[in-house]
């Protein structure tokens, strides 16, 4: 364990410790045996969640105020199958939240969109966390300048596009304000796309993205509304369990609906795994606007650049 999480962990324990229940609020030390409790405490107001390591079938709906889900151990508490709303472990709509070094696995629901998390209302910032063995990673978004934040946050084995009528992803989001993805992993994907974003302003930078054990798997990433930001120092691999090869990155396939001239892609590293099909391209652009696709190291295989 690191010194920040180590000190985080020292901080954290004393509430943990007053209330002994697994959810406790930071702030006054309250304890409770169900999150929903806990949550529901908070009304409109602003508090901490601390969560205690362990693995929990509970999910829970946040309906208004700002509230942080700490793990006091980052890793080691771990919510598993339980959705709400038939939607997922965390539904989120209040006026902002946060999930720090939560673990959600194993989420399967009847449309096919069984997540960790439902991010439906206010700013979300992910940190530390991981998703794994489910339908989506994260999905939702809302209309209007949302802003949401994964950082230094693992995905593995999520994706399908054959257990629902439409396809889930990784990660799927929506809205009209800016989504930022930093610093985190994508692997093994079962489905669908790694990251696919309908919003006018992205930040995928410092991520890495290992297809090699992918299976029925497309885009790396997908912004299929146009986007402008910026795609920077990530590396990809694509593997060979495709069933859309064709691209790597793509933009504006489905709508033109947000301006994606001057997108920055520059600086990033993609290869191509043994036995990958071939010749693939690095950037699809289907908005026929002019991106900024600046100097990218590809492997053999792989070409820079199609207009479709």
């Amino acid at each position: 364990m690191t010194r920040a999480l180590l000190a985080l962990a020292l901080i954290a324990a004393p509430a943990f410790a007053q209330s002994g229940m697994p959810f406790t609020i930071a702030e006054t030390g309250q304890g409770f045996s169900d999150l929903q409790e806990a949550v529901s405490s908070v009304r409109m107001g602003t508090a901490t969640i601390l969560i205690a390591p362990g693995v929990y079938r509970q999910c829970a709906v946040q309906q208004g105020g700002r509230i942080t889900f700490k793990a006091v151990q980052p890793g080691t508490a771990i919510f598993e199958k339980e959705t709400c709303e038939d939607k997922a472990a965390l539904v989120l709509r209040g006026q902002g939240s946060a999930v720090d070094g939560l673990v959600f696995r194993g989420y399967s629901v009847s449309d096919g969109n069984g997540a960790g998390i439902r991010a439906e209302m206010g700013d979300l910032t992910v940190t530390n966390a991981m998703f794994l063995d489910s339908q989506e990673g994260i999905l939702g978004g809302e209309p209007t300048g949302q802003r949401i934040t994964i950082d230094h946050s693992t995905f593995s084995g999520l994706g399908q596009c054959d257990e629902a009528v439409n396809c889930s992803h990784a990660v799927y989001l929506g809205n009209k304000g800016q989504v930022t993805i930093t610093n985190s992993r994508f692997e093994r994907g079962t489905g669908g796309h790694y990251v696919k974003l309908r919003v006018p302003n992205v930040t995928i930078t410092d991520n890495s993205f290992d297809d090699t054990a992918g299976r029925k798997t497309n885009y790396m990433i997908d912004l299929p509304d146009g986007a402008r930001g910026l795609i920077a120092r990530n590396t990809f691999v694509q593997g060979k369990g495709k069933e859309n090869a064709s691209g790597l990155i793509v933009v504006a396939a489905e709508n033109r609906t947000f301006p994606s001239a001057g997108l920055r892609i520059e600086d990033n590293d993609a290869r191509m795994a043994p036995g990958a099909p071939g010749n693939p391209a690095f950037v699809a652009d289907l908005s026929h606007q002019r991106l900024a696709v600046g100097a990218n190291r590809l492997g053999p295989g792989i070409r820079m650049f199609e207009t479709r």
